[in-house]
């Protein structure tokens, strides 16, 4: 004890402790001292749970979630009983054994669910706690995507997907166009356009073109650009330029020197190269007639010539930009790398004036 007691008065102090009424006195104060550190023990416990930020997972709509709400990860220690409140409207419930939320949220958004608790200490009838719990629900990234059929009464308008499969040479081709998910977002066009052709002397001909996204009307050029393309060698690629052709590339097959291989590169230069010159002359003429400029046409465009001989198959192709071509057999090889011509002319958009020879 902390209080002074003068010798002469020990013998009264120690009657005054010994005394029945006082003793229950100090008893009841010490109680009461007890119970209210324990009262605030348990308010300062409750306190902290609810203050306490409780992240978990974010979820995905329509996707399997599955997140810890571990009460000794949070360091929970007194709860002695809980439930949950609106995660069944969520899409959610709680496996106590796993100590896990899981379920397939339906819906995207910021929900809340309830958190209900009492710690140890409190009455058996004492009202549950409450506390919020924050829970983000994304939506499925395809769910964001829309599928806007594009304008049919534009003059230059195309079907938004096309997919062809027929023979071609000895073989059979199989070509899909597919207009992009951004531009089915928005409700603007493919873009992208083809074309294919049997020719003389069992030459056949295959050109896809892809219209610069940034150009308002690429779609129309790209399929000027094939449609040109596939003009130019059936109106010029007669029999006897296609023997000429043939005659050229067993020359090169027979020979060891250079001599053959600059004929075939010139043939290659002067035949390809125009037909990729009368694209650009195409392209000019529609944006004249269209009254727009010829850089609203810009399209890339790759174009390939191949014919079947007895020891295989002959490519020669002309591409622009960074499109590239490619064959496979057990593995695939590329005939138009960007920065290894081979028999190969490389521009950039056809509509620019580089295409001019």
């Amino acid at each position: 004890s902390n209080i002074a007691v003068p010798p002469n008065r020990a013998a009264l102090f120690d009657k005054f402790l010994k005394d029945e009424q006082n003793t229950q006195a100090v008893n009841l104060i010490i109680e009461n001292h007890n119970l209210l550190m324990d009262k605030w023990k348990m308010e300062n416990g409750i306190a902290d749970i609810m203050q306490q930020p409780v992240r978990i997972l974010n979820a995905t709509a329509g996707k399997p979630y599955e997140a810890k709400f571990d009460f000794d990860k949070f360091k929970w220690k007194d709860i002695v009983s809980f439930r949950f409140e609106g995660l069944e409207e969520i899409g959610l419930t709680y496996d106590n054994k796993t100590k896990q939320l899981t379920g397939v949220p339906a819906k995207s958004g910021d929900f809340t669910f309830i958190f209900k608790f009492k710690i140890a200490g409190e009455p058996e009838n004492a009202p549950y706690h409450e506390k919020p719990i924050p829970l983000i629900i994304n939506p499925d990234p395809k769910s964001l995507w829309k599928k806007i059929e594009s304008d049919r009464s534009d003059p230059y308008w195309k079907e938004d997907d096309v997919t062809v499969f027929a023979p071609l040479g000895d073989r059979h081709i199989l070509v899909s166009s597919k207009r992009g998910r951004s531009h089915a977002n928005v409700g603007s066009f493919r873009e992208d356009d083809f074309a294919f052709k049997d020719l003389a002397k069992g030459w056949c001909v295959v050109v896809v073109a892809d219209g610069a996204g940034s150009a308002k009307f690429s779609r129309k050029g790209s399929a000027v650009a094939c449609k040109a393309v596939v003009d130019y060698f059936t109106e010029n690629f007669s029999d006897e330029r296609m023997a000429e052709l043939d005659e050229l590339l067993q020359q090169y097959k027979n020979s060891t020197g250079d001599d053959a291989q600059k004929k075939l590169n010139r043939y290659v230069y002067n035949n390809l190269g125009k037909a990729a010159f009368l694209v650009h002359k195409k392209l000019e003429e529609f944006a004249a007639k269209a009254e727009v400029s010829l850089k609203e046409l810009s399209t890339t465009l790759i174009f390939t010539l191949f014919k079947r001989y007895d020891i295989g198959y002959a490519f020669l192709s002309f591409y622009s930009l960074t499109i590239c071509i490619s064959f496979f057999k057990k593995k695939v090889f590329i005939i138009g790398r960007y920065d290894q011509p081979y028999f190969f002319i490389r521009f950039h958009h056809v509509c620019w004036p580089a295409v001019k020879l």
